[in-house]
């Protein structure tokens, strides 16, 4: 959710009744202060913040969220061990994110208090095993007692539902709230992801981090250079410099980085927030109701 997660999106889904994060991913750590400032004048509810591991400013960030009392927070693309510890010692609830069991063992180990297990389905960074949804979330079930969010090709109540079945407590929903009034991404990016069909996402660029765009000029260039042998230093040419920022961000949607979700195919309108959470709750509890009765 890197340029599509900032205040207004994350208090829009708080204040409708479910958990809105913001993505910290995209943000300098002055840009991040700002952002949680407004999100906690927007909702008196709860939000939260997720940090990738990797950040290259992380204690920077680390010591705004805690300075601006965030109270929950969601950690990825990094070792747990790092942060969890310091983080709940200032009482702060600690959700990693992870992709295999190997990953839900360590971030159990490392203290935190539930784990998002996200399957090859999601749109950004993904797991290099391409490990499903359906399979993943039974997998991580049996390796960890932690509670569960499931994450990756959910974007409505039955899906919701699903995962539940599986073994979940919760969700967590991308790729449904980039197509939403409050998102920060671009216009001509929202457009894009409601025209998007089965098949138009893929997993690309395995040998630097795997990342599911939606295909494009952008795309064609690394699929062809992948297909041609390029190393890492040669992908990473292509790849350059805010690549995702550009597509977006700014709305180029043939060279920029497309991030999205295989449920995209599922999206079809650009709507309110709150109204999304709403219509997920209501078809969460017709599809839980419909089935008890058959």
């Amino acid at each position: 959710m890197i340029w599509c997660s900032g205040w207004e999106l994350a208090s829009a889904v708080s204040n409708a009744g479910a958990l809105g994060l913001i993505g910290a991913g995209s943000m300098r750590p002055d840009v991040l202060r700002t952002h949680i400032q407004k999100c906690k004048s927007s909702t008196s509810k709860p939000f939260g913040v997720n940090v990738p591991l990797l950040y290259p400013e992380i204690d920077k960030i680390m010591q705004i969220i805690i300075d601006e009392n965030v109270r929950i927070v969601f950690t990825s693309s990094g070792n747990p061990s790092t942060w969890t510890k310091i983080l709940k010692e200032k009482g702060i609830t600690v959700v990693h994110v992870i992709s295999n069991t190997k990953f839900a063992k360590k971030a159990e180990d490392a203290g935190v208090d539930a784990v998002v297990a996200e399957g090859f389905e999601a749109g950004g960074h993904n797991g290099r095993e391409e490990t499903t949804t359906f399979v993943l979330i039974p997998l991580i079930r049996e390796a960890t007692q932690l509670p569960l969010i499931a994450a990756g090709g959910i974007a409505n109540g039955n899906g919701m539902l699903a995962a539940m079945a599986l073994g979940a407590e919760g969700v967590q929903m991308g790729t449904r709230f980039v197509a939403s009034n409050e998102s920060s991404g671009h216009d001509n990016f929202k457009n894009r992801v409601i025209l998007t069909k089965e098949g138009d996402t893929v997993l690309t660029l395995k040998l630097l981090t795997p990342v599911r765009l939606i295909k494009n000029e952008f795309y064609n260039s690394i699929e062809k250079a992948e297909h041609q042998g390029a190393t890492q230093d040669e992908l990473k040419v292509i790849l350059g410099r805010a690549r995702a920022k550009k597509g977006m961000f700014e709305g180029d949607l043939d060279e920029g980085e497309l991030e999205v979700g295989q449920v995209s195919a599922f999206v079809k309108d650009i709507q309110p927030a709150g109204e999304i959470v709403d219509k997920v709750w209501k078809e969460f509890l017709v599809a839980k109701e419909k089935l008890c009765t058959t």
